[in-house]
């Protein structure tokens, strides 16, 4: 069993995601979670757009949509002006607003429905690797043991055991800032998506489903290292009061909290057989709500690439471009945050000038503001490829494109553990050609993006991202284009004639 078997250290989101992805790919997993039960505490409260589409690649985001709140759209650094998502292209232009508790809770049902293995009240302690497998030591309530994996990956947070253990330096800036939060009832609710932003501090108020709302702010006392000791609902309402003019009838709180902006990226997200994902691999001040999403795609990165590797028909080095694609991911994230921390904690006249001329540039410059929601919600994170000649779509996201004659989206016609080929010529030239790891899906594209409109052909990763796009309009070197870029894809092998169809024609 180890020569496949892979364990996950820690069983949050992150780890619950990269599990379902490893079971989906035939892998057998083990999640190794410290809590006994799921923290009530939810430190996410955002489900991004790009998240839902990861969601909906695997036909799991119909729960979410029907329990999270659509908000259509979010903000940068408590500007007065919010992002708006409704015209992003996507079949999601909202965030979900939806607990982090309840998160875990449907990807943990995803995950044991999938046949993830779940030991909760054990944590990992420490590691052994060899060429072969990696060894992990574990402890539990009736004392210490072993698994033997072939790889293990800490999900485990900011404070990572693997990440540690295994030595991987985790270089970046200390804390600097404790902003502050609270869940609670609001008997005299702001209109929706409330912020205030003065000298003395930044608030603002977020729906959580169930009718309770959660109040996030920093304030000219925010700027210290020090602990002030644990927050308070009469400290809560003062801060709110002294920001907004009014503590909006606040009571009952849930939940009181002060979060820094100690910002942190892994050196590697890779090592042997030990892969970082998350919080382990990244720390950065919670601005709009973005972390538990790049972790959740971190794991949709990894998982199909582990999958691939432990099943043999990866090709060489495929494991390590999950480093090479999400560490650039991580930098930037760490970037976005630095940057709105700057602007949420200049509690000077200039800054309150600089925030209102960009807070302008968002309200007045549609290609600022869609720039800034595509980067915020993942919908435009890409993947460069290697070959300078390549289509200008190749490393990009695949939006969920429609297909004349059937309602099947994109999304729907995804693999978690093989490539699709789409053939959009008129007469099928490249739908006779299949692989196991390779579907087909040959059909006209209805009304698609400019981008997509001469497109012939185009080679689908599992985790939605554009492998290859091709123009080429003689049949001839199209297919010769397609095959050469699919026998490297997987491995050495060659096409062979059983059709694997996907949809409709």
């Amino acid at each position: 069993m180890e020569s496949q078997h892979v364990v996950i250290a820690g069983g949050g989101p992150v780890g619950l995601w990269l599990a379902a992805e490893l079971r989906l790919g035939g892998i057998p997993v083990t999640v190794v979670e410290e809590r006994t039960e799921i923290d009530q505490r939810s430190k996410a409260l955002t489900i991004h757009p790009r998240t839902i589409e990861v969601l909906a690649s695997r036909g799991a985001h119909k729960p979410f949509l029907a329990e999270g709140l659509p908000i259509p759209g979010g903000h940068f650094a408590m500007l007065d002006d919010r992002l708006d998502f409704r015209d992003l292209d996507t079949p999601f232009p909202y965030t979900l607003a939806l607990p982090q508790a309840r998160t875990e809770e449907l990807l943990q049902e995803h995950a044991l429905g999938l046949g993830v293995t779940i030991v909760r009240g054990h944590r990992v302690t420490g590691l052994a690797e060899t060429e072969e497998s990696v060894t992990v030591r574990a402890q539990g309530p009736e004392g210490t043991y072993e698994i033997k994996a072939a790889y293990l990956v800490g999900c485990d947070g900011t404070r990572s055991t693997v990440r540690t253990t295994t030595g991987i330096d985790f270089p970046g800036t200390p804390s600097t800032v404790l902003g502050w939060l609270g869940d609670v009832t609001l008997d005299n609710p702001p209109r929706p998506g409330f912020s205030a932003f003065t000298l003395q501090g930044g608030v603002m108020v977020a729906p959580l489903p169930g009718g309770r709302f959660r109040i996030v702010g920093v304030s000219p006392d925010s700027l210290t290292s020090e602990w002030p000791g644990d927050l308070t609902l009469d400290e809560l309402r003062q801060k709110t009061i002294t920001i907004a003019g009014d503590d909006f009838g606040m009571r009952d709180a849930s939940w009181l909290s002060r979060f820094g902006n100690a910002t942190r990226l892994a050196a590697e997200y890779r090592r042997g057989r030990v892969l970082l994902a998350g919080d382990a691999a990244h720390q950065h001040f919670p601005a709009g709500g973005v972390g538990m999403n790049v972790g959740i795609q971190d794991a949709h990165n990894l998982g199909w690439k582990l999958a691939a590797t432990l099943n043999g028909w990866a090709p060489d080095g495929l494991l390590d471009t999950y480093h090479a694609e999400r560490h650039p991911i991580g930098s930037q994230l760490a970037e976005h945050s630095r940057a709105q921390t700057a602007l949420m904690t200049t509690f000077t006249p200039e800054g309150l000038d600089l925030r209102s001329l960009l807070s302008g540039m968002i309200a007045t410059q549609p290609a600022f503001s869609r720039a800034l929601s595509e980067r915020l919600t993942a919908l435009a994170v890409s993947y460069p490829a290697a070959d300078p000649t390549a289509h200008p779509l190749t490393g990009t996201r695949a939006p969920d494109l429609a297909f004349t004659g059937t309602d099947t989206g994109l999304f729907a016609l995804l693999h978690p553990d093989a490539y699709l080929l789409l053939d959009l010529t008129a007469d099928g030239a490249l739908d006779d050609r299949a692989l196991p790891e390779l579907a087909v899906h040959t059909g006209t594209l209805d009304r698609p993006p400019a981008a997509w409109s001469k497109l012939r052909a185009a080679l689908i990763r599992p985790d939605g991202h554009v492998a290859w796009a091709g123009d080429e309009r003689d049949d001839a070197l199209l297919s010769a284009a397609a095959e050469k870029i699919i026998a490297a894809r997987i491995g050495s092998r060659s096409w062979y004639g059983k059709r694997v169809r996907v949809g409709s024609d």
